[in-house]
């Protein structure tokens, strides 16, 4: 799989991927499995998504991931 996201930041992931309001959207209504699904669609891996979980307050479980 391509990684065309390489060398970006999340938010600039978020941005280009057109995904931001619907992430910030996710994060204001604390909604985990949508905020997961939507970092796992702008090719995050798994330890970067439960790190923003945990800055989030939104303690994460891998079974989530």
């Amino acid at each position: 799989m391509e990684d065309k996201y390489s060398g970006m930041t999340v938010n600039e992931r978020l941005y280009i991927s057109g995904l931001i309001d619907q992430f910030y959207k996710a994060v204001e209504k604390k909604d985990k499995k949508l905020i997961i699904s939507i970092l796992k669609e702008i090719q995050l891996n798994d330890q970067s998504i439960e790190d923003i979980l945990n800055s989030l307050k939104l303690n994460s479980d891998i079974a989530d991931l």
